[in-house]
This record gives C-alpha cells, structure tokens and sequence, in this order.
C-alpha cells in the first residue's frame, strides 16, 4: 500500500507540470493562430456539433469554438497570472514592512487586512466590478486586491520569524540599512512559501475569473474567456451541450494541473514536508 501511494505521488508530481505547462503552450498557440476568427459571426453555422471543420463545435452565433477556446486560455492565463502577480507585490511589499519595523505600520496594515478578509473573496470583487464596470484593467485589480491579504500573512509571518535570526542582527553590525536587510537577506528567504503561495492563488484566480466572467462582470463581451464562453453556453445548453462541456473540462483540467504542482512545490519547498524538522 505503501509502495502504491508513493507511485501515485511520484505520478502526481510529474503530471501537474506537464498539464500546466500543456496550457501554457495552448494560450501562446492562441495568441498566434486560431483555426478561426474567435468573433466571425456565421449564422448559416449555428449549433454545429464537433465535426470538421469545427473541432468541438460553434454557438449560437456560428462562432468556431476551438478558436474561443484557444484565444479563452490566452485571455483567462494572462489575467489571473496578472492578478496574482500583482498580490504577490503589494502582498510581499506591505508584509515586509509591517513585519520587520512592527508599531503603528503593523498595526495599520493588520487592520487593512482583516477587514479585507472579513468579506468573502468573490463578493469583494464582485462589489469592485460592479463599479468599474466589465474592463482587463478592473478585474486584475479587482482580484489582486482580493489576494494581496493573503500573501501578506504569509510574508508578515516570514518575516517575523527571520527579523530575528542571527545573519539579520549580523548585517545590522556591519551597518547596514534596513532596506538593505529587507532587500537582500528577508525577502529572498520568503522565495519558497511565496511561490507555493502563488501557485495555489493562480488557482484561485482562475476560478474567479470564470465566476466573474460567467456573471457577465469580468471582461468586456468581446474578449472570450472560458468563464465567458460557459456564460454564453449556459442558455443554449438544451440544444448545443457542447458549448459548456469543452469550457468547463478546460477550467477543470487547468485547475487540476495548478493544484497538483502547488502540491509537489510544496512537498519540494516545504521542509516539514521533507520530515526536516
């Protein structure tokens, strides 16, 4: 049994990378060529099943799904990608400063934070879109706002930690700034539980960006996305089940390739999960 649960690890940890990198691959492919216009309306094509030349079918407008799904995985990676890089800098920034120099900055930011975690994710950035209206710009903020908490726990409590190490008191005796300290020695050392961080809020983010998108409150209409292209299907679903299925097993089989890489970055990074300490 044993032996069988190391296999499937082994499995695990090789499988997720290589679904996550096959959609990386897919989203540049989508950048560069689309076997169709992703928004050519043709009303002589509606409720095409997957046949040739429409590998997986069109919608209700005679629009090649293949093309909206490969432009889809461009536009849902870029934006989520977007969204968590953005947390990953303020979240790291913000956590850095209140950590090391704690007083009224720590307890500013704390307070910024929990009343950010007191309301659930979706609903805050479902109150931000609702006023900046459908926009790129607006939903990466909106979800960077959402995750920057979360990394700066992370961050913060990192910090806390290594403030007080040895190799810290160190280069404070040689005269070092503090920016110095935070820049060189504090923030590289929170490299590993930032990009475990990140991996999992990815998932995240694609999540929430189908939500929004599926609520018609992510990017304009023009631009597809998978969240987007279940929002359209879900209406004609009785006659074209297609139009939901490929997108909903595209976000399922992304998620699945994040979760499985943020598992073995964790059992790699992670020294209690190595039995270290």
């Amino acid at each position: 049994m044993t032996r069988l649960l190391r296999s499937l690890g082994w499995i695990g940890s090789g499988l997720g990378p290589i679904l996550l990198i096959s959609v990386v691959l897919l989203a540049i492919a989508g950048l560069v060529w689309t076997p169709f216009d992703p928004n050519a309306l043709n009303f002589a094509y509606r409720y095409r099943p997957p046949a040739l030349p429409h590998l997986i079918g069109t919608d209700h407008l005679g629009r090649d799904l293949f093309s909206r799904l490969l432009l889809g995985a461009s536009t849902s990676t870029a934006v989520s990608g977007m969204a968590v890089i953005g947390a990953l800098l303020i979240g790291s920034l913000l956590g850095a400063i209140s950590g090391y120099f704690m007083g009224w900055a720590d307890r500013a930011a704390m307070l910024l934070t929990d009343a950010i975690l007191a309301m659930p994710g979706i609903l805050l950035a479902l109150g931000i879109m609702t006023v900046t209206g459908p926009s790129v710009a607006g939903l990466v903020g909106a979800m960077a706002i959402t995750f920057t908490p979360v990394v700066f726990r992370v961050v913060r409590s990192a910090v806390l930690s290594l403030r007080e190490k040895e190799f810290i008191e160190a280069s404070r005796a040689l005269g070092n700034r503090d920016f110095f300290s935070i820049t060189y020695h504090i923030l590289p050392n929170c490299v590993a539980p930032l990009t475990v961080v990140g991996t999992s809020l990815f998932g995240s983010a694609i999540l929430t960006e189908s939500a929004l998108s599926f609520l018609g409150l992510g990017v304009p209409p023009h631009v597809p996305t998978w969240g987007a292209m279940l929002s359209d299907g879900r209406n004609i679903f009785a006659r074209a089940p297609w139009a939901v299925i490929y997108p909903g097993l595209a976000i399922s089989y992304l998620l699945l390739g994040v979760n499985l890489t943020g598992d073995t970055l964790r059992d790699r990074l992670d020294p209690r999960a190595k039995g270290h300490i």
